[in-house]
C-alpha cells in the first residue's frame, strides 16, 4: 500500500479516540460496508462513537476517504458537517440517503459519486488493498457554513483553519482480481 497520508501537510491537530462496532481500525470492512455495485455490497455506513475531543470543541463533521483510489485525488466516500458539539455517536447506517438518524442540523454533502449519502469500498478488481480513512473532525466552529452540495474537498479547506483535533480509524478494502 502506498504511503500517502492526507493529513501530512494539513495543520496539525490534536488526537482523540474514535471507535466502531462496525469495523476495527486496521481490519478490513464487513461486506456490508462496501458499494451496493459488488456482490454482497449495501452501502451501510458505520457506527462511530468518540471521545476525547480538545476543549473548545463546538461541532464535529465526519468523512471517509479512500486516498488511494486510481484518480489523482482519491475519492471521498462520505462528507457529514454541522454535528453538534454534544453528540458523539453515530449509529450505523446514519449515512443514508434520507439522513434522518443524523443529529439535527447536521447534512450529508454529495461524495464523489454526487450523491449526499454514505457510498461503499469498492476499490477496482485487481488494484490492490485501498485504505478508508474515517475521521471525525472537533471543530471551534458552532456551523461550518459550507453549502449542502458543496464537495467534501470544500469542506476539507473549510475545516482546515478551524480543526482542533481528529481522530482517526482506518479501514481497508480489496476486490479480487
Amino acid at each position: 500500500m502506498p504511503a500517502n497520508d492526507p493529513f501530512a501537510r494539513l495543520p496539525r491537530a490534536a488526537s482523540f479516540t474514535v471507535t466502531s462496532t462496525t469495523v476495527t481500525d486496521g481490519a478490513a470492512w464487513p461486506t456490508e460496508q462496501y458499494s451496493s455495485g459488488l456482490p454482497g455490497g449495501k452501502d451501510i455506513s458505520p457506527h462511530l462513537s468518540w471521545s476525547g475531543a480538545p476543549d473548545g470543541t463546538k461541532s464535529y463533521a465526519v468523512t471517509v476517504y479512500d486516498p488511494d483510489a486510481p484518480t489523482g485525488s482519491g475519492f471521498w466516500h462520505w462528507a457529514v458537517a454541522d454535528i453538534p458539539a454534544n453528540v458523539t455517536e453515530l449509529p450505523e447506517g446514519a449515512g443514508d440517503d434520507t439522513g434522518s438518524q443524523l443529529p439535527e442540523g447536521a447534512y450529508q454533502l454529495p461524495n464523489d459519486a454526487r450523491v449526499a449519502h454514505y457510498i461503499g469500498a469498492a476499490p477496482p478488481a485487481g488494484h490492490g488493498p485501498h485504505r478508508y480513512f474515517i475521521v471525525v473532525h472537533a471543530l471551534d466552529i458552532p456551523a461550518t457554513g459550507v453549502p449542502a452540495d458543496a464537495t467534501p474537498a470544500v469542506l476539507g479547506f473549510t475545516m482546515a483553519g478551524h480543526t482542533l483535533g481528529r481522530a482517526v480509524l482506518i479501514a481497508t478494502a480489496e476486490t479480487p482480481a
